[in-house]
């Protein structure tokens, strides 16, 4: 691995203390196969996330809320030295991994929450990175002062991500993108001083002089957002909006769901039919007795025999079962 060397010569104590800041960077390549691996799979998405980031949206939120929710978890286990120390390395690597899901999928299908996630996200990195530059030539203590401005910072781009959703989105992938970046190129140089940067900023309040090849990993870092902005505002992410997005489709899913009910309303209602009736053979009428009936109609119209006749006429009890009083059934006989 590439070794960096800062030398500090000091005079006699009875001269002028003079302080010389050496920075000599001695190339030894000795990188673990492993770690590198992962910074080069790193360096190739933050690419993909700082040119095309607008572009892979659900995607973006839902590493938002995964990194999101293993920070908390990393930082719980921090505070907390019992479940360090009583938890395994597998059960600790689980516990941070199905947290990081959990809010990454909630992040992903709620897109504020996502939008919220990525400004505090926006802010807190715009503003370490200008704690840093600012630390090299003031003091930044006591800790409150960079806590308060990175709070400040963090909830005013979450409320500008949510007013301007476009716009933040595009400069939020561009900034993450070009950070991890200038983070594997650390790596990859052999310094990885930027995160003990950090660690000296909020932990004593001095930071370490940069040497000239930190200066440039920074410069790669502005380079690399400007850069990402103008071409996904410009190429990438032109004519795209994951809100017309959303609102198409939810257009289509209520034209699919009005076709289908209207579809249903103006089915024709299809009536059961009554069932047939069902006959007896007792239900013949011998050609005698319709002759002898028409006789009597033709006749004088006694009592006798109109009262022979209602009683002779089909009475149905029940039409939906059909059954009927046989016709030849005997008729009473009246006499007046």
């Amino acid at each position: 691995m590439m070794a960096v060397t800062v030398v500090y010569v000091t005079e006699e104590p009875g001269a002028d203390l003079t302080e010389v800041d050496l920075c000599a960077l001695k190339i030894d390549m000795k990188n673990e196969l492993i770690p590198s691996i992962v910074c080069s799979v790193c360096l190739s998405f933050s690419l993909i996330y700082c040119f095309f980031g607008y572009r892979c949206f659900k995607m973006v939120m839902f590493f938002s809320g995964f990194m999101f929710g293993t920070a908390a978890v990393l930082l719980l286990y921090h505070k907390e030295p019992v479940l360090d120390t009583q938890l395994g390395m597998g059960t600790k690597a689980g516990i941070g991994l199905g947290v990081g899901v959990l809010c990454g999928l909630m992040t992903m299908l709620v897109s504020t929450a996502g939008l919220v996630v990525s400004g505090l996200q926006l802010g807190s990195l715009l503003s370490l990175a200008i704690l840093m530059v600012i630390g090299q030539f003031h003091s930044l203590s006591p800790v409150w002062v960079p806590l308060s401005a990175i709070l400040a910072a963090s909830i005013a781009t979450a409320v500008f991500t949510l007013h301007w959703q476009k716009l933040f989105s595009i400069i939020y992938t561009s900034v993450f993108g070009a950070t991890t970046v200038m983070l594997c190129v650390d790596y990859l140089v052999g310094t990885f001083m930027l995160p003990n940067q950090l660690y000296d900023m909020f932990y004593q309040g001095a930071l370490h002089p940069f040497c000239w090849f930190n200066w440039a990993i920074t410069g790669i870092w502005i380079v690399l957002s400007l850069m990402g902005v103008l071409v996904q505002w410009r190429f990438t992410a032109k004519r795209i909006s994951h809100i017309e997005a959303a609102q198409m489709k939810q257009k289509k899913y209520n034209k699919k769901y009005r076709y289908r009910e209207s579809r249903r309303k103006h089915q024709p209602y299809r009536r059961r039919k009554p069932p047939p009736l069902k006959r007896y053979a007792g239900d013949v009428l011998a050609p005698s007795y319709l002759q002898s009936l028409q006789e009597r109609q033709m006749g004088t119209g006694s009592s006798t025999s109109s009262v022979s006749t209602i009683t002779h006429t089909l009475i149905d009890f029940d039409f939906e079962t059909g059954s009927m009083v046989p016709l030849t059934a005997a008729s009473p006989v009246f006499t007046v």
